[in-house]
């Protein structure tokens, strides 16, 4: 299938429009009432949840570290306690994790841990300002939650551009009755990286909020001709601008914004930022990790997209893969020769290893560059950094072709609510909004969606805008379309309408953002909010 083709597929699944009326905004003027991130609602929908009685204690120091990324490649960052990614947490459904975040960051700086895919209590979802205040420097403050779903999760913060540093670490929930067979399991996580390597996110991020309107470049990211006229990974004959670092950990004069990222499959532009290098498990490519087993093993992986601004193409050389759940829910199992990962999301899938060595490759969609990790069950030396399996190129599955297992599909009802999120913005001012209006953080509640507690909600992503998104929702999962899988995170292609529903069963004040970092940071977010 060739990768018109494969964007097509892409575009059918995931551009159906909605239907029926938008929800009428309320015409009185005043403030809705909304239910307060710790208050009676969100405890009572707490004492609900099923759990085991088991407790784990842990502390996350959030500091300054230096990142060993593999080859000789070091680079000064954040993590948590050390290592980045951080250390797995796995507990099992219904067990409580008090997390205790310790912030030992320099220079003043707050932060916080937004639990990523976890429908978990409202107060202990980690956003600032709208579920906490931001946890000062020298402080500590405690996560106390049931995590009561079984999945691949992960941590990470939830404050300026920080996600786009080393403070990330998975967070797998296990099912006490797994009904998977599997022989071993082998946790994945992929990002872009360049923080103390070519500058920091911050650096980035002051001069993508420049936007292009004083640059001439063409019609690259703002072009008026229709996503179909992308050409995969050509990249337009542009030359990618390698930003060099200055003694601060700055760039030079240079520019952090990658030019002429094309993807057919994403609809056109593929992402804004130059990235030196894309890991997985913290590791290069020229380096990397090896998972050592035996031929004929069943292994379950959990990949996890932790990147900001990439989505990656997965695939393993010589393997076919069975695609068993995304976003922590089950699905109809589906075999494919790649996946699809936008950032936040996340895939499980099954593989029987043969015997050999084997590049498992996260190829950077659109940005010319790869991530690698290594499967070893024999003998045969280590795949070079350019290899491309040809798996890649085969069979291409996306969430908009997975469909929900029948024990997770939401049951066939009415929306009693619709609200239509208008994706709108561009690079030319990098003015990145939901309906119009960028997020406020000086005032949270100002444009609240709102839906009330036990009603099936609607919600009609409309991408205006030139670029695809990965629209995440906290503390709930929602439904693609009638059938399709339960996810927190979506892709939303240029020009196109998904529409989810959701079940609102946990009240609160819960973000809706786009993930990629630096559009939710210049204001591509709005406040889901209960009202009272």
């Amino acid at each position: 299938m060739n990768s018109i083709n494969r964007r097509s597929l892409l575009a059918a699944g995931l551009g159906v429009a909605g239907a029926g009326a938008l929800a009428a905004c309320d015409g009185s003027g005043s403030a809705p009432a909304l239910v307060s991130p710790s208050g009676t609602a969100v405890a009572a929908a707490d004492k609900k949840r099923t759990t085991s009685g088991k407790t784990h204690d842990l502390t996350l120091t959030a500091a300054r570290a230096t990142a060993d990324l593999g080859a000789g490649i070091t680079a000064r960052t954040w993590a948590f306690s050390g290592q980045t990614p951080g250390r797995e947490l796995r507990v099992s459904a219904g067990d409580t994790l008090a997390a205790t975040l310790s912030n030992q960051l320099p220079n003043r700086t707050t932060t916080s841990i937004h639990w990523h895919g976890i429908a978990l209590r409202n107060d202990m979802d980690g956003v600032p300002p709208a579920t906490q205040s931001a946890v000062r420097a020298g402080r500590n403050f405690t996560y106390r939650f049931t995590a009561d779903a079984p999945g691949t999760y992960f941590f990470h913060p939830h404050v300026g551009v920080q996600l786009d540093r080393g403070l990330y670490a998975p967070l797998i929930v296990e099912d006490p009755r797994e009904p998977l067979s599997y022989d071993e399991e082998w946790v994945l996580v992929l990002d872009d990286w360049l923080d103390g390597v070519t500058g920091t996110p911050d650096d980035v991020f002051a001069e993508l909020r420049q936007g292009m309107g004083g640059m001439d470049m063409g019609d690259t990211h703002m072009g008026s001709s229709s996503p179909s006229s992308s050409s995969g990974h050509d990249m337009g004959g542009m030359s990618h601008n390698t930003p060099s670092a200055s003694s601060s950990g700055g760039s030079m004069g240079e520019s952090f914004m990658l030019m002429g990222a094309r993807s057919s499959l994403l609809g056109g532009d593929a992402g804004d930022v130059n990235y030196p290098h894309h890991l997985i498990n913290g590791r290069v490519a020229a380096d990397p990790e090896v998972f050592r087993s035996k031929p004929g093993k069943r292994v379950r992986l959990r990949l996890i997209n932790a990147g900001a601004d990439t989505a990656y193409r997965v695939a393993l050389g010589g393997h076919k893969l069975t695609i068993t759940h995304t976003d922590g829910f089950p699905v109809r199992h589906q075999q494919t020769d790649a996946l699809l990962i936008g950032m936040g999301e996340r895939y499980d899938v099954l593989v029987t290893l043969d015997d050999g060595v084997f590049p498992l490759v996260a190829s950077a969609e659109g940005k010319n560059a790869t991530g690698m990790a290594v499967v070893r069950t024999g003998s045969g030396s280590t795949p070079g950094t350019t290899v491309r399996p040809r798996e890649l190129d085969g069979v291409l599955v996306a969430a908009s072709q997975l469909r929900a297992a029948d024990d997770v599909r939401l049951t066939s009802k009415k929306a009693d609510r619709v609200h239509r999120i208008e994706l709108t913005g561009g690079m030319m001012t990098y003015n990145w909004a939901i309906n119009g209006k960028r997020f406020d953080m000086n005032d949270p509640t100002a444009n609240p969606i709102i839906v009330e507690q036990r009603q099936r909600v609607r919600l009609d992503f409309v991408n205006t805008t030139t670029m695809w998104h990965p629209m995440h929702l906290h503390g709930h999962t929602y439904q693609l379309g009638s059938e399709g899988p339960r996810k927190d995170t979506t892709i939303v292609l240029p020009k196109t309408t998904v529409s989810v529903f959701f079940d609102a069963d946990n009240p609160g004040q819960w973000m809706l953002h786009c993930h990629n970092a630096y559009h939710g940071e210049a204001g591509m977010m709005a406040l889901v909010a209960y009202g009272t």
